[in-house]
């Protein structure tokens, strides 16, 4: 009788496993979107390595312009850069996310934000930062050097990033500063993380902080983005 018990125990388990872990969700896959691909003169960008490994493309994600704003629909998790929009020396590239319903396209908080600094974008040899914002409160500041590099671990909270319930709408104004050999990023008015340009610009990490500046959406997310600038410090 107890073997019986045990065998039952062991094959309970082995149903249960797979179950939890099929929840977990960081296993949530890439959805593509319907009538997707850049529809905005001058612009492209370029899907993840690992979701381009799995078929995405472009054409899985959607980035159009809809009056004054950027519409983004994701899709794999994505850049997207104008190769005209560049910034050198001490500036500040910003603008303001809306996300209309937050979580809508995903099971748990997705970011979305600034890029700067990108080189050879488009290669396996791209190098840039980004500074992006998720609607519970959450940010994250990452390269890619080629390889990707954390400069925040997997993120941090603080009270000056806007933190809503799933399904509410969430707005947030994100900004990336090269100024006096630091690096900054500010999340509605708030700085929230500095590094010395020496942390940034090394080997594996950022080629300079000289580059092209866009946009940054992981994947299953919507967000609308305005008055995408750059600005002399």
């Amino acid at each position: 009788m107890r073997r019986t018990y045990i065998l039952s125990f062991v094959l309970v388990a082995l149903v249960f496993i797979p179950t939890v872990f099929s929840q977990n969700p960081q296993d949530e896959t890439s959805r593509a979107v319907a009538g997707g691909g850049v529809t905005v003169s001058g612009w492209t960008g370029k899907v993840d390595a690992r979701e381009a490994s799995q078929g995405m493309t472009l054409n899985s994600a959607k980035f159009a312009r809809e009056g004054d704003a950027f519409h983004v629909v994701t899709g794999p998790a994505i850049t997207y850069w104008n190769p005209a929009n560049k910034a050198a020396g001490d500036y500040t590239v910003s603008a303001h996310f809306r996300e209309p319903k937050f979580m809508n396209l995903n099971t748990h908080p997705h970011p979305y934000g600034i890029v700067i600094a990108g080189n050879d974008l488009g290669t396996d040899q791209q190098s840039y930062l980004y500074c992006a914002a998720y609607g519970d409160g959450k940010f994250i500041v990452r390269g890619m050097g080629p390889a990707p590099f954390q400069m925040n671990g997997r993120g941090a909270a603080d009270p000056a990033v806007t933190k809503v319930a799933v399904g509410e709408p969430v707005e947030q104004d994100i900004a990336l500063s090269v100024k006096s050999g630091q690096v900054s990023c500010a999340i509605n008015g708030k700085v929230l993380w500095t590094a010395p340009k020496a942390d940034v610009v090394a080997a594996g990490k950022l080629k300079s902080t000289d580059g092209v500046y866009g946009l940054r959406s992981a994947h299953n997310t919507e967000v609308f983005v305005t008055g995408l600038k750059t600005s002399k410090n």
